[in-house]
């Protein structure tokens, strides 16, 4: 299956939870949502099951990772005979009035679901999308400028291993909510340091929007400005505008004297800029 129509199931799954947060959480609307996860009824190779339930006909559900022969199983899920039950319980809880912080809410959800496991696939993204929606509740509004279902991606390694530790022991999910809130936290973080850069761009732009600079030099600024590793020198000029050297020292001595660039300190063999 191509890339993009997995990308878009994803999408459509997130942007349901989210805008739609105020709609019930219903077994229907989950089947939906692993349906889009593989609208060819495929996960690579191997057949999967949507708009229902998982039935174990192939044996016990487990979460299995390594080369064949070494596999590693990290969690096995109840038994699929148990799964009717679980889910009504796990949805009633969930239309519920909200009895935790909506922060808590969305990483018992997660945790809860995920721990049923009641598809054949897709349990892990189902999950994020579930939290996201617990969040969107929470916070009463659908727009939100950060991410946590991209923060979980992000830290997939940990993630999978906090929660292998919890799923593998008691009732205690404590470690696992202190994980959650933490990845919360770095959410945030990382969505506010994306915000300041594109304000900073935009800011940037405004200011010398009547400033006449050719394509190369724009495009080659909003490289810098995205961030890139090391300094701005001629060299990396050259290299990014695909000009010659010289071209590179005309455009760098240009947005100079046009008051955008300056030199910083040192020799003439280490020249680099920086905006001014």
């Amino acid at each position: 299956m191509p890339a993009d129509r997995r990308t878009e199931g994803v999408v459509e799954m997130m942007l349901d939870a989210t805008r739609n947060f105020d709609r019930p959480l219903t077994a229907e609307r989950l089947f939906g949502w692993q349906a889009a996860l593989f609208p060819t009824g495929y996960s690579g190779l191997v057949e999967v099951t949507t708009g229902g339930w998982r039935d174990d006909a192939h044996g016990p559900m487990q979460v299995v990772a390594g080369a064949i022969g070494r596999e590693h199983v990290h969690y096995r899920a109840p038994p699929a005979a148990r799964i009717a039950d679980d889910m009504t319980a796990f949805l009633g809880w969930f239309a519920a009035p909200p009895a935790a912080d909506g922060l808590l809410r969305a990483g018992l959800a997660h945790q809860w679901f995920v721990t049923v496991h009641p598809f054949e696939d897709g349990n892990g993204r189902i999950a994020r999308a579930i939290a996201d929606q617990a969040l969107a509740q929470s916070e009463g509004s659908p727009q939100r400028f950060y991410s946590m279902s991209s923060q979980i991606r992000r830290e997939r390694a940990d993630y999978y291993a906090v929660l292998e530790r919890t799923q593998r022991g008691g009732l205690d999910i404590t470690a696992w909510l202190q994980w959650f809130l933490a990845c919360f936290i770095r959410a945030i973080d990382g969505a506010e340091a994306s915000s300041t850069a594109v304000l900073r761009k935009a800011d940037f732009w405004q200011v010398h929007e009547k400033v006449v600079m050719s394509k190369r030099q724009q495009a080659i600024l909003n490289r810098y400005l995205d961030g890139f590793e090391g300094h701005l020198t001629a060299r990396k000029w050259a290299t990014l505008g695909k000009c010659s050297p010289a071209s590179a020292q005309r455009d760098i001595a240009d947005l100079v004297d046009k008051g955008i660039l300056r030199r910083n300190p040192g020799g003439s063999k280490n020249t680099s800029y920086a905006l001014i």
